[in-house]
């Protein structure tokens, strides 16, 4: 959970940086940006799906704006979401004991194997199944 609020900050700060710093440089201005920023953070402590919900409310904002706006915002947010995978393999796996190529493998695989769920579930299994070894030294 812990690294789930860490994960959730850093993509809240760069959502920030983008509504905030990024869009006026480029002098545009997303109405109800402070609301969005909020209901980043707080649909961002749930792994994956959260994202996906702040990246639609965002898109639909700068598609108010214009069509060339929700094409950045989806490009910019499509990288946030891909750094999350990382970000999320490197702090779960700090605190599970594995490294960040091993759960971005489980990832990978849970998401083939069963979809968005597959995803969610794969630090938890993976965490389960490596503890699971390692008490049994076969890992």
């Amino acid at each position: 959970m812990f690294a789930q609020v860490r994960i959730s900050a850093v993509n809240t700060t760069l959502t920030g940086l983008y509504l905030f710093v990024a869009l006026p440089l480029a002098s545009v201005h997303l109405p109800l940006a402070k609301t969005v920023l909020v209901i980043a953070f707080l649909v961002g402590l749930l792994p994956v799906v959260g994202n996906l919900v702040s990246n639609t409310i965002i898109v639909i904002l700068s598609l108010s704006v214009s069509l060339s706006v929700a094409i950045a915002s989806l490009v910019f947010l499509v990288v946030i979401h891909k750094l999350e995978y990382f970000l999320n393999a490197h702090m779960i796996g700090t605190q599970v004991h594995a490294h960040a190529w091993e759960l971005l493998l489980a990832m990978l695989v849970m998401e083939a194997a069963f979809g968005i769920s597959g995803l969610i579930a794969a630090p938890i299994y993976y965490a389960y199944l490596k503890g699971e070894l390692v008490s049994r030294s076969l890992v």
